[in-house]
């Protein structure tokens, strides 16, 4: 099998970018892997415009995982308030549990570490996602406590199919940095 390779995302990517993102997290193509939120929400998991932001945004990059030239995965990351900011994690879900993720995972702590010097990195997480929780547990990051409402209302997160929704913050000290 082939390495994976990395690089910043282009404006040319976004259609790809909807594709995988929403495969792995909306409908029923979601549930071949097991990041999905099919059963937490509805809609559009991210939008055209919302990527355009992203990657206009100094300090914000979204990096693509291609092997053979395909996408296979992506995250978001940026410095925000001098702290990096991991989201938009995506695997294609047919290629999830053989090391993908942790491998970008990987590439983009690296990234915001050589890019930015940010100390931590942090994340937040739909509190319920008990497995996925565990999955960036396993990987260094820890619960802070913090939890941040679910944004009800506002289409730009999906359609909720519950109303006990909330985020939690997840933080990591980055290796080669003064945390």
């Amino acid at each position: 099998m082939s390495p994976l390779t990395f690089r910043a995302a282009t404006s040319a990517d976004i259609p790809a970018l909807i594709t995988l993102v929403t495969s792995a997290y909306r409908g029923e193509s979601s549930r071949a892997g097991w990041t999905s939120e099919a059963d937490l929400l509805d809609g559009a998991r991210i939008d055209a415009p919302g990527l355009q932001a992203d990657l206009d945004t100094p300090r914000s990059t979204i990096l693509i995982a291609e092997r053979d030239g395909q996408l296979v995965a992506c995250v978001h990351v940026a410095d925000v308030e001098g702290k990096g900011y991991f989201g938009m994690f995506s695997v294609d879900p047919t290629q999830q549990g053989g090391g993908i993720g942790k491998s970008v995972m990987e590439a983009a702590e690296a990234h915001v570490v050589r890019e930015w010097g940010v100390p931590v990195m942090q994340m937040t997480v739909i509190d319920v996602r008990d497995e996925l929780i565990a999955f960036y547990e396993r990987r260094g990051y820890a619960r802070t406590g913090i939890k941040k409402p679910f944004p009800y209302g506002d289409e730009r997160f999906g359609t909720p199919r519950r109303d006990d929704l909330r985020f939690e913050v997840l933080e990591k000290p980055l290796p080669g940095t003064a945390a």
